[in-house]
């Protein structure tokens, strides 16, 4: 096989997969572009082996079950501490004193006693995801659904109970399906109302605005036209934004607390929402039920600005920071062409020449970053208390954005990090070093990749551990 050959593997398998691994290079040197398809085209593509894990509402029950006899214990707890404190109190300022821990301690008491169930279902989600992304073959369908997972994100911060499940239940089952459909699951899907607020709008005229006196939160429907579908400076307006947030009234989840079996679930409550006709972006919506929101949706899934504003990212993700201009205009007319089929859209990007031709200077993001060095040494699995902990020290905390952008996708916003990655490819380095050979890695799974600098490097290295650092922060590891 040519060494162009191996090098459009090992470019393959960087720009759209999670980074070579042992033995990968040869598995798909014959035909990149062709093994790329195939895997969108198997199956299991965007699958995870998730049964143990609990559905989003599920979790949230928990959760906030757990909360609700956490504080039902730190009441008695505190009024228990309070009527010994009475007992024992020989003086006021004796008294004083001791009322200002009561509540501490009666937090701590009922803290241990009904211990937080959201982190260690965190925990699984993440050690589910991680080994999703080292176990694949190639991994561009993982690829994607971290893309997408990133354009509808949601945040750990706000709703972490949910934050996995929602990336398994709305994005997982449509990645390679129709954006609509893709669209829809998002959008209406309880973490994301929560997360966008919107489960406190409600419209001004409907039963439940007009005797709770309160309003419209336009956060869901601003989010929606700017970040997910049509883009920034793409036409529409404040009252677009108006119209549609009206529209929205009454998605909602139910309460957890009133409902033990479905609560978290999806709702529409149409005690919230807006009565009459409602317009966006010059159209009349005369459906007063959830289907009215759907059917903007399903609009703005099928406009022209949404079809260039998705390959943009896509391309600007997978390519580079300023995608060329020929390849975001034929990934757009497929969109359009195709009615939204991401499948198809992920093809056609993987089979334009400019996909193999733009150099690879595309600079990784930490996730992708550090899944590609835990691969290149052959592991399978991660410590996902481990992991999570790193992507927090590289700035990409694990479904923690930092606003509903979700993390960026150019260099500038990564690059400052570089010292960073540094101590985590040390300290990686310093538990590997013993198993792990790094002319093995050279050879098996960087292969015509790494230059001769690197090579030299490498080889006079002072010991496997400093070897290994400058393969994983070399530029040819870093970029894409």
């Amino acid at each position: 096989m040519s060494s162009s050959a191996k090098a459009e593997a090992v470019l393959a398998l960087h720009r759209f997969g999670m980074g070579p691994r042992p033995g990968s290079i040869a598995a798909i040197e014959a035909d990149p572009r062709g093994a790329l398809i195939a895997e969108l085209d198997l199956p299991s593509a965007g699958e995870v082996a998730a049964a143990s894990l609990p559905s989003s509402a599920k979790a949230f029950r928990a959760v906030t079950d757990a909360y609700a006899k956490r504080q039902a214990k730190a009441i008695v707890a505190k009024k228990e501490q309070d009527a010994k404190r009475q007992q024992m109190a020989e003086a006021a300022s004796m008294t004083e004193g001791a009322a200002e821990g009561t509540s501490e301690m009666a937090a701590k008491i009922a803290a241990e006693a009904v211990p937080d169930p959201g982190r260690p279902i965190y925990l699984e989600e993440a050690r589910v995801r991680i080994a999703a992304a080292l176990g694949t073959e190639i991994g561009f369908g993982e690829r994607l659904v971290w893309f997408w997972s990133n354009h509808f994100c949601v945040s750990a911060d706000k709703i972490r109970s949910m934050s996995g499940a929602y990336e398994r239940e709305a994005i997982r089952p449509h990645v390679l399906g129709r954006f609509t459909d893709l669209l829809l699951a998002a959008e209406g899907h309880a973490a994301m109302l929560f997360y966008l607020d919107q489960t406190v709008s409600m419209g001004a005229n409907s039963v439940a605005g007009i005797n709770r006196t309160r309003g419209l939160n336009e956060n869901l429907a601003r989010e929606i036209l700017e970040l997910h579908t049509l883009g920034v400076r793409s036409g529409y307006t404040q009252e677009d934004v108006i119209g549609f947030a009206n529209v929205l009234t009454g998605w909602t989840l139910v309460p957890p607390g009133d409902n033990p079996e479905h609560g978290g679930e999806f709702t529409f409550n149409p005690r919230l929402h807006e009565p009459g006709v409602q317009k966006v972006l010059g159209k009349i919506y005369e459906d007063e039920t959830v289907e009215q929101g759907r059917a903007v949706l399903r609009d703005l899934a099928a406009h022209p600005a949404t079809a260039t504003h998705v390959a943009t990212k896509l391309a600007r993700h997978f390519i580079a920071d300023t995608p060329p201009a020929p390849l975001v205009e034929r990934m757009a007319k497929v969109f359009l062409d195709t009615g939204g089929d991401l499948k198809e859209i992920a093809k056609a990007m993987v089979s334009s020449p400019e996909a193999w031709t733009e150099p690879p200077t595309k600079l990784k993001r930490p996730s992708e970053w550090v899944v590609g060095m835990v691969r290149a040494t052959g592991l399978s699995q991660a410590d996902p208390a481990r992991f999570t902990d790193g992507q927090a020290l590289l700035g990409e905390p694990l479904w923690r954005p930092s606003s509903p952008k979700g993390f960026p996708d150019d260099e500038g916003s990564w690059i400052n990090g570089m010292g960073r990655r540094l101590d985590v490819a040390n300290n990686f380095a310093e538990r590997l070093s013993g198993g792990v050979d790094p002319q093995d890695v050279i050879e098996t799974v960087l292969g015509y990749l790494v230059s001769s600098e690197v090579k030299q490097a490498v080889s006079r290295a002072e010991s496997r551990q400093q070897a290994l650092v400058l393969l994983f922060m070399s530029a040819e590891f870093q970029r894409r």
